[in-house]
């Protein structure tokens, strides 16, 4: 048996912690909605640690020359971890999003079959791997750190572990603030405890999703650390990556306690922070109706699909105000037109306003010069267009093609619309006769710093206008996952109107108290709260990112002096 796995150990060396790594980061994307295995992210990105920190530690032994520790042997180093860590982001990242593979057919676009086919799978496989350079920058760049920068030698008996999970949480949450700054977000590793890990989620009062991300790298890293300090696991050919026996294996017990403590010890704050009362005071008290529409995206530009929305809404406007609601959220896009007061007097709707005297907000496109803008327009009872709010966070590829003088003519446009969309301001905000509300449309659910800055500025509830008609039943799961989190975030109430679902209401401590079902046609009214308060991450942002920035750079310091 020693025989044969001497033969076996070069491809086995390569391919087995790829496929550890492959498979650890699914499991990761498993802890997302819809499967919603939330425990599972507080141990799947510790395998990676392992593999990563154990690439380091080879890669800076002692017993070998500086020209091959720096050189052929560095070199195939990081080719190991490069590769180790694109693997476990394409299984996160992969498994998370492969509901945007529900784009196809778009033969209703126009689009043939096999090139629907063939833009879905490119969407697919480019968004999954621009996230998993996220993790292959972390995983690289800390190698680079631990190799050059703080212990040239890495001498493994003198390495602090907990500096090693101080700078690599700092490089993740560094990276992820990173990532959400540019056009193309979705899956921070925070989002795979919503929506059902509340007590976690209440970490994001402090300091918005990086908290949250920083809890779960950290304890997956004294996890990893207490794996890689083991004991009585066989011979050291056995120890290495995952081979060692596991009958024999007995854990550090000294990063075992930190790893279980500080999940704890985080669990035990959230929960506080989750059990605080909502104080609620009648003159705040706002009833708010929602309708989901329910026109497939197959009909919706068509003459049925404009009759059935016009119909629908309606319908739902009237019978909604007859209840007693004092506003209505209809989804993105209800009304697929662009919508002035002209036309709006020529609608069903616009009379039922006018009959009814209740505030809608309405779904619809805008114009702004040439182009069209997807907004949420205020209406007031009296027929007028009181104030709106236009996309600011536009969905690349979606509602429009990323330097397209030079991809225009290969990338076939997935908007349904003729027209260029217009991104809207990014600091504008939403005034209505109920007071400043907190406005997201669609793909923004997934970007906290939008909803923070409007927060801050005074926003006192969240409204969210989404269709979702155009992906699998994973999408709009996912999307109310991000909404609980963005209400958790900013103590605020937050109302969820979607074409074919999820639509919701979810209070400020994220319990969702309604939730429609999927393409269905449905219309609610709850009464939510009008909120003036202000949470840590509303009052300063995510402070969290450069303070563990700022510690790990201080704490290598004095680790390398010391060494």
């Amino acid at each position: 048996m020693r025989s044969l796995f001497k033969t076996l150990q070069p491809s086995w060396a390569v391919f087995f912690p790829l496929g550890i790594a492959l498979t650890s980061g699914i499991f990761m994307g498993l802890a997302a909605a819809p499967v919603s295995a939330w425990p599972l992210a507080w141990v799947a990105l510790a395998p990676l640690w392992v593999l990563v920190l154990e690439t380091s530690k080879n890669a800076g032994n002692p017993t070998l020359s500086p020209g091959a520790r720096f050189g052929r042997h560095r070199l195939l180093s990081a080719n190991s971890t490069f590769l180790n860590s694109l693997a476990w982001g394409i299984g996160y990242h992969g498994t998370a999003l492969f509901w945007i593979t529900g784009i196809h057919p778009m033969t209703w676009m126009g689009v043939p079959w096999l090139a629907s086919l063939a833009i879905a799978i490119f969407c697919w496989v480019f968004i999954t791997l621009w996230g998993a350079a996220l993790v292959a920058i972390w995983s690289t760049c800390l190698v680079w750190i631990l190799d050059f920068g703080f212990w040239i030698g890495n001498d493994k008996k003198k390495i602090s572990g907990w500096v090693c999970v101080i700078i690599g949480t700092a490089l993740w949450c560094g990276l992820e603030s990173l990532w959400s700054a540019g056009p193309l977000w979705w899956t921070s590793v925070s989002y795979t405890q919503s929506p059902h890990n509340l007590a976690i989620l209440h970490l994001g009062q402090l300091s918005g999703p990086s908290a949250v991300t920083a809890a779960i790298v950290a304890v997956n890293g004294l996890i990893a650390e207490a794996w890689m300090n083991r004991t009585n696991a066989g011979t050291a050919e056995d120890k290495k990556f995952f081979s060692a026996p596991l009958a024999s294996v007995r854990l550090n017990n000294k990063y075992l306690r930190l790893a279980v403590g500080l999940l704890l010890s985080l669990h035990l704050a959230g929960f506080a922070l989750y059990s605080r009362p909502l104080t609620q005071q009648p003159a705040d008290a706002l009833k708010v109706g929602v309708i989901q529409g329910n026109i497939p995206n197959t009909i919706k530009l068509y003459s049925e699909g404009g009759r059935r929305a016009i119909e629908g809404y309606t319908t739902g406007y009237r019978t909604l105000a007859d209840q007693g609601a004092d506003a209505i959220l209809t989804p993105e896009t209800a009304l697929p037109f662009v919508w002035t007061e002209e036309n709006l007097q020529h609608s069903s709707l616009y009379q039922a306003i006018l009959d009814k005297g209740v505030l809608l907000w309405l779904g619809g496109f805008g114009q702004k010069g040439l182009s069209f803008t997807n907004s949420l327009f205020t209406v007031t009872g009296t027929g007028e267009i009181f104030s709106h709010y236009d996309k600011a966070k536009l969905v690349p590829l979606g509602e429009y093609i990323p330097f397209e003088e030079f991809l225009g003519g290969f990338i076939n446009r997935l908007s349904p619309l003729d027209a260029h969309l217009a991104a809207g301001s990014a600091n504008q905000l939403l005034d209505t006769p109920f007071g400043r509300a907190i406005v997201g449309i669609c793909y923004e659910s997934a970007f906290a710093q939008h909803f923070r800055r409007q927060a801050a500025q005074g926003g006192q509830f969240i409204l969210t206008a989404s269709n979702n008609a155009h992906y699998s039943p994973s999408m709009p799961a996912q999307h109310h996952a991000q909404d609980v989190m963005r209400a958790i975030e900013t103590d605020r109430w937050a109302v969820r109107a979607t074409n074919t679902g999820y639509s919701g209401i979810v209070d400020p401590h994220g319990r969702t108290l309604w939730m429609s079902g999927i393409n269905t046609y449905e219309i609610h009214a709850a009464t939510i709260d009008r909120r003036q308060t202000q949470t840590p991450y509303v009052r300063w942002g995510d402070w969290l990112t450069p303070v563990l920035l700022a510690v790990a750079g201080a704490v290598g310091l004095l680790n390398s002096r010391a060494r």
